[in-house]
Parts: structure tokens; sequence; C-alpha cells
């Protein structure tokens, strides 16, 4: 019975995974809607980033439903609201022209939504879910520059705005945890929460 308890720490993090990705993909499914219809004009890299910017926030959304995290879904909620809400009040106030041509190219929205996800995984549930998500992130800021959307500097000002927005808000997830736990003489259950 030793070997139990790593045996029963798999299974539940397998569970938990698969919760996660499916909520996230039902957070995806709501996201696109009508299919993506409106991704459907753009190519390559900059479609990749216009996919990543919708599912860095499934994916978060994903995370907060696997682990039934109250206080996480109300700590994204205001740091997701914050980034974008000083995003889009900064591109009203200088309205710089982008690359393209366009208005309204600093910061970068796609750029502040997506690193708002990254550090927010990151802060709430460690390195193991915000090494990918700011890879993730990067490659957005990344597909915004390549595909003249925006500027360097437009990129970093969204990525700034994003990080700071969640840092301000998140607290490392404090969640139960329980364990099964074994012996020669014993069977039991342990349940832990660290404050």
């Amino acid at each position: 019975m030793p070997g139990l308890p790593g045996l029963e720490r798999v299974a539940a993090r397998g569970a938990l995974t698969r919760r996660i990705a499916a909520a996230a993909l039902t957070c995806l499914t709501l996201v696109l809607g009508d299919g993506g219809t409106a991704l459907a004009a753009a190519d390559g890299i900059e479609t990749a980033g216009d996919i990543l910017q919708y599912v860095l926030p499934a994916v978060t959304a994903g995370a907060l439903i696997g682990h039934r995290d109250v206080e996480g879904t109300r700590q994204f909620g205001e740091s997701y609201a914050v980034a974008l809400g000083t995003t889009y009040a900064l591109k009203i106030a200088v309205d710089e022209t982008r690359p393209n041509g366009g208005h309204y190219s600093f910061p970068s929205g796609h750029t502040s939504s997506s690193f708002s996800c990254a550090e927010f995984l990151r802060g709430r549930y460690g390195w193991r879910y915000g090494v990918p998500a700011y890879l993730a992130a990067a490659f957005v800021g990344y597909s915004r520059v390549e595909s003249d959307n925006h500027y360097a500097h437009d990129v970093l000002a969204g990525a700034a705005i994003g990080v700071i927005s969640s840092a301000i808000f998140t607290t490392p997830y404090r969640g139960w945890q329980v364990a099964l736990r074994g012996g020669h003489a014993a069977l039991g259950v342990s349940l832990n929460r660290a404050w």
C-alpha cells in the first residue's frame, strides 16, 4: 500500500486536467460562437495570434472551473477588466496610427489580454501554468508586430498593462488538498488546506 498516495495524486491530477480541458474547450466554443468567421480573413501567424488571444482566456476560465476557484474568478475578473479598460482608454486617448494605416494602435489589446491571462495563471497557480501561458502570450505579441497591426512599443505597453493588472489583483491559490494515505496497518484520507 505505500505506493497508493502517489497513484491517487496521479489520478487526481488526471481528473483535474480533464476537467480543465473540457471547460476550456467549452469556453472556447462559446467565445468563437459563429465558427470564428471573423478570424477567417487573416493568414498564418496573424491567424494563430488571433486564435491564441481567445484561447488564453478560455484556458484561464477552464483552470478556474477545474479548480472550482470562486475567489480566483473574482480576481481574474477584476484584473482582466482593469487591463482591458486601461488598454481601450489609452487607445482612444492616444489614437496612434497603426503600421497598416488603421487607428488606435497604442497599446495592443490582443497583447494586454493575453499577458493578463498569463500573469494571472502564473500568479494564481504557479509556473506550471505560467510558462506555457507566457509563451503563448509572447507569440500573440509577436504576431501583432509581424502582421503590421502594431509597433513593438504597442506590444510592450500592452504586455506591461496585462502583467501589472494581474499582479495587482492575483493571490496564490490556497485550495483544499485531499490525499489517500495508507500503510501496513491503516488506510485513511487526509484533508489539508494551505492558509
